[in-house]
């Protein structure tokens, strides 16, 4: 902080209610933080503890029913409850910029990216070829390749990542003093939010802006911000520099959600993770002692009657009356897991051979997925890994019969072949094999109730009725943690990371064999996360269920896959045993996938960048497709021969030109092996 500056944000005992039913219910209560001018602060907490409604409140950004009914909010000084309507717009304008979660939906999908961005110049007097320029300048600024071309696309031509760098070069046009990022890396491949986390650290460099950055990615957290405020029900329980809260938590809730985390090389057949019991209160109830009592295990009839102070404990401020007791909190999960059920060796649940898909682009062939060939085991998982754009997603709807594949290929389940289109498959094999999507908005019909969608689904996979159809929802609905009181709301009055537990819990209705994952737990906050990842590892032991699990998050694949197998431009580069793939050595592009990810710990390991975007899979490269991005190219044969799998180990296979031998000394020891 520059002496005698005034702080970039303050909020002062700022309360903030939603009117529901004609009633105030609160979701901010008596909230003081303080920024200050160049810092980095995070806001961590589970879905619906009120992050979203701080940064909300920031800016008077509220929706109808929520009201600011206590406190106060100073932007660089000056009071934002006492600006009227023309210097409420200056302060949006110059002061103050949002980058929201979904970039899809901030921005307008009638509007070209270069009127968007000129639109932000123009308000500020710059019009014309200047705004054009300066528009331009921004796309350079967030390393945008070929800006003029993009300036002449609509946001539905441009890739997630593309989408996002270009909001945040509309967040940046005017250099705002603060700038707040609404999870801003949520659904992002490794390396797209390794991109977009240095382009945040860069520009605040450069702009000295100060930064209040909102996620559940407590990894991402740890490593973009200086401090860090620990947010439940409303009210803030911890708050410190972020390596001391994260290493030496002095809250049990901060204590319980740092567990919930996959750790370093932490497997689904070694430990379970840990959980939060219950629930956040609802919104509005009121709450006597501590807010956070009743799920957690050291509390005493002190902390249910007197409500905690937040402490003033020197380096951080901790909201609890036993907070130097904080770490000793009992598990609330038994880490001991649960023994699978002996089984004889048996035929593959999942078997694919030379599976191909060709779409037709602009009069040519796009090649989606190439030449796939994979075998799965009862109760056994298979990662799928890569970029956007890899073919994850178009391979696991192959799988699903939802599309049709290029004629010569085989799938078959339990040893039967399977009918290339869903409509064509018998009644048991669609019950054997289920999907969750990775937008659940897709997936739930909006018209009808959670009771209405689950009952269905037991009705038509599991055949239940009367007594046994309720015991066995109330079963799925306890299994992903809803509870009762969301069975009669419809889908559109849930958060995104709800209704994705809603989607979880139909797949598993009927007691699939296999279940397709794509991006399950992309939405989800790290408490729910943990308790859905320790379902689905409960009942693969349990049953003998096997998953695809497609995820950008390579600490969730590492902890729940047995094999993996990494995509780039539809075709394998590397397929192999968990432990083998993510030890290395390993294909160049899996060496910079892994290099990207975000830790929790910080380590000085240094990221390999990928240069420019993946190429369209209509025009792909000549040779081995990686060559034009590829850290580790050999030379013309990389142009000129695509290379083979070849066998690295059991069971472990390599797409490269680069022997194996080689690849082990080029790659030199680092924590790849420790993704987490």
């Amino acid at each position: 902080m520059i002496d005698g500056a005034v702080n970039a944000l303050e909020l002062d005992d700022l309360s903030v209610a939603y009117r529901i039913a004609g009633h105030d219910r609160a979701v901010l209560r008596n909230l003081s933080l303080t920024i200050r001018q160049g810092e980095a602060y995070g806001l961590v907490g589970e879905s619906g503890c009120g992050k979203s409604t701080v940064a909300l409140s920031v800016v008077r950004y509220l929706p109808r029913n929520g009201s600011i009914t206590g406190g106060s909010i100073a932007l660089e000084g000056q009071d934002v409850m006492r600006l009227d309507a023309e210097a409420l717009r200056r302060a949006r304008a110059e002061s103050v910029s949002m980058v929201y979660q979904d970039p899809g939906k901030a921005l307008n999908p009638s509007l070209r990216i270069g009127r968007q961005l000129t639109e932000i110049f123009d308000l500020g007097g710059i019009s014309g070829q200047a705004a054009a320029e300066r528009a331009i300048a921004m796309l350079n600024r967030v390393r945008i390749s070929d800006p003029a071309s993009v300036m002449q696309r609509y946001p539905h031509q441009l890739s997630g990542g593309m989408q996002q760098r270009v909001a945040i070069a509309m967040a940046l046009a005017n250099d705002p003093s603060i700038l707040v990022l609404d999870e801003p890396t949520t659904g992002l491949d490794a390396t797209v939010e390794a991109e977009v986390l240095d382009l945040i650290a860069q520009l605040r460099s450069e702009l000295s802006a100060s930064i209040l950055f909102i996620s559940h990615n407590l990894a991402v957290v740890s490593n973009m911000c200086d401090r860090v405020g620990v947010l439940y029900a409303g009210m803030l329980v911890e708050e410190g520099p972020t390596n001391d809260v994260f290493n030496n938590p002095r809250h049990p809730y901060t204590v319980a959600l740092l567990r919930c985390l996959p750790r370093v090389g932490q497997r689904k057949d070694q430990r379970r993770l840990d959980t939060i019991p219950g629930s956040l209160p609802g919104i509005g109830v009121a709450i006597k002692g501590c807010a956070f009592a009743d799920r957690c295990a050291l509390a005493t009839e002190r902390c249910r009657t007197e409500f905690p102070p937040l402490y003033d404990l020197g380096d951080r401020l901790s909201r609890c009356h036993y907070h130097d007791k904080a770490q000793s909190l009992p598990r609330a999960t038994a880490a001991d897991v649960a023994p699978s059920a002996p089984r004889a060796a048996t035929r593959p649940v999942l078997r694919v051979e030379a599976l191909n898909k060709t779409y037709g682009s602009q009069g040519q062939g796009l090649r989606a997925v190439k030449d796939i060939s994979v075998s799965l085991q009862p109760g056994q998982t298979l990662g799928l890994v890569g970029e956007s754009g890899s073919g994850k997603t178009t391979f696991a709807k192959l799988l699903m019969g939802l599309v049709r594949p290029d004629d010569g290929g085989t799938i078959e389940l339990e040893g039967t072949p399977l009918a290339a289109r869903l409509d064509s498959r018998t009644d048991g094999q669609i019950k054997a094999m289920q999907i969750v999507f990775q937008n659940p908005d897709s997936a739930l019909n909006r018209s009808h109730s959670i009771r209405h969608l689950l009952d269905r689904a037991i009705k038509r996979l599991a055949g239940l009725r009367g007594k046994a159809l309720d015991a066995r929802r109330e079963e799925l609905v306890s299994s992903v943690k809803l509870t009762a009181r969301h069975l009669a709301v419809k889908p559109r009055q849930l958060s995104g990371g709800l209704k994705q537990r809603v989607a979880i819990a139909r797949a598993f209705a009927g007691n699939p064999r296999l279940v397709v994952c794509d991006e399950p737990t992309s939405a989800l906050d790290v408490s729910v996360q943990a308790s859905i990842l320790n379902l689905l590892v409960d009942l693969q032991a349990r049953e003998h269920v096997s998953y695809i699990f497609i995820s950008h998050d390579l600490a969730v694949v590492r902890y729940l896959a047995d094999q993996i197998a990494v995509l780039y431009l539809g075709r394998i580069m590397e397929l192999g045993p968990s432990e083998a793939v993510f030890g290395g050595p390993h294909h160049p592009y899996t060496e910079a996938l892994l290099s990207a990810v975000s830790r929790l710990e910080r380590t000085e390991t240094s990221r390999i960048r990928l240069d420019g975007e993946i190429p369209s899979a209509a025009n792909p490269p000549k040779g081995c497709v990686f060559h034009t991005r590829c850290p580790r190219k050999m030379g013309p044969i990389c142009e000129t021969e695509e290379p083979p799998l070849s066998e690295a180990g059991p069971g472990h296979t390599i797409r490269c030109h680069i022997p194996y031998s080689e690849l082990a000394k080029l790659q030199m020891p680092k924590t790849t092996a420790d993704v987490g």
